[in-house]
C-alpha cells in the first residue's frame, strides 16, 4: 500500500470512527453543453404553469429570513 492509499485509509478510518461514512453525490455539470438553455427551459415551463405562483407563495410562507441581513 503506498503512502498516499495509507493516509486515506487513516482518515476514512477516523472518519468512520466518528460516526461518519462516505457519499458520492451526483450533481449537474453547469459546463456541459446544453445545460443553460436546459435550465432556461425548466424555467420558463415553470413559469408558464398556472401552480407556481401558489407553489412560490407556499415556499415564502415556509421560509424563515429572521436571520438574513439587508
Amino acid at each position: 500500500m503506498t503512502d498516499g492509499a495509507k493516509r486515506i485509509r487513516k482518515h476514512r478510518d477516523k472518519m468512520k470512527a466518528a460516526g461518519l461514512k462516505p457519499v458520492t453525490i451526483w450533481v449537474p455539470d453547469v459546463n456541459a453543453p446544453g445545460y443553460k438553455e436546459d435550465i432556461r427551459r425548466q424555467c420558463e415551463l415553470i413559469n408558464a404553469s398556472a401552480d407556481s405562483a401558489i407553489v412560490l407563495d407556499g415556499m415564502l410562507e415556509l421560509a424563515d429570513f429572521s436571520d438574513w441581513k439587508e
